[in-house]
């Protein structure tokens, strides 16, 4: 079924790289002009999704900032001629023990992974709202907020906002036709796994039952569903868990040959 998205504009916050670059990627592949907003962009990048067959528009943005936001808002509107599809990405981590959490810190992660979405949430809304377009918004979630995380506090909290967040605005918006769903992503291939040891990264395999990390493609393909005004469009307020089985993961007692033999 076509997700009837070509020639709609998104702005992906966060898109140059890892799971936003994947999502602008497979919004590309649906003929949706893509704005990426980012704080560094590559131009490798960006001449790959235009020789895709991709319009694309770079933005620069630090989102922890109200104003930049406000702005790559209005760039994107006056750069591609308006705006159906809003997907906040943009975070960053923190790895901090509670007794040691710095007051900088955190203010930078709550205004990067929570209020940066609250502003862009409003702006792409105002743009909707103002255009008579319904619209979509896509909220990139974490599989962190549903477990504790020691030295991830912060971080955690921060992802499990942002539940709260959509469900509030799926409800709030939805007398305008505005959909706003949340995309959980686990364990993925991204820069910031890179560098994980390989005995790290097969301890964290093991966590998940598909056993594999994620590729970028896996939540872009998703983000492309939750988006369609078709596929999707009776679909507000939820949340899709894209992560190999990663959330609901058994306890280790058995090794991948017993749990085979014990479904043959």
């Amino acid at each position: 079924m076509d997700p009837c998205l070509t020639n709609k504009v998104a702005l992906v916050t966060g898109g140059s790289s890892g799971i936003g670059l994947g999502i602008a990627q497979a919004l590309v592949d649906a003929g949706v002009h893509v704005a990426i907003a980012s704080r560094s962009h590559d131009a490798q990048v960006t001449q790959s999704l235009r020789a895709a067959g991709g319009t694309v528009l770079e933005v620069y943005a630090d989102v922890s900032r109200e104003a930049d936001v406000i702005r790559m808002v209005r760039e994107t509107v006056e750069g591609l001629g308006g705006l159906d599809l809003f997907v906040n990405n943009a975070a960053q981590a923190l790895h901090q023990p509670l007794t040691r959490i710095d007051a900088d810190a955190f203010h930078k992660i709550v205004d990067t992974n929570l209020a940066a979405c609250v502003w862009g949430c409003r702006e792409a809304a105002k743009s909707f709202i103002a255009n008579g377009k319904p619209g979509a918004i896509l909220v990139v979630g974490s599989t962190s907020m549903y477990t504790p995380g020691p030295t991830e506090t912060v971080y955690r909290m921060t992802k499990a906002g942002l539940k709260s967040l959509v469900q509030s605005i799926a409800v709030e918006l939805a007398p305008h036709g505005i959909r706003a769903n949340l995309l959980v992503p686990g364990h993925y291939r991204t820069r910031l796994t890179a560098g994980l040891s390989t005995e790290i990264e097969e301890r964290l395999t093991h966590q998940i039952p598909m056993r594999r990390f994620g590729e970028t493609s896996d939540c872009g393909n998703a983000a492309v569903f939750l988006l369609s005004p078709t596929l999707a469009r009776y679909i507000t307020g939820a949340e899709l868990v894209v992560e190999g089985g990663l959330a609901w993961r058994p306890l280790s007692f058995l090794t991948d040959g017993e749990l085979a033999s014990r479904n043959r």
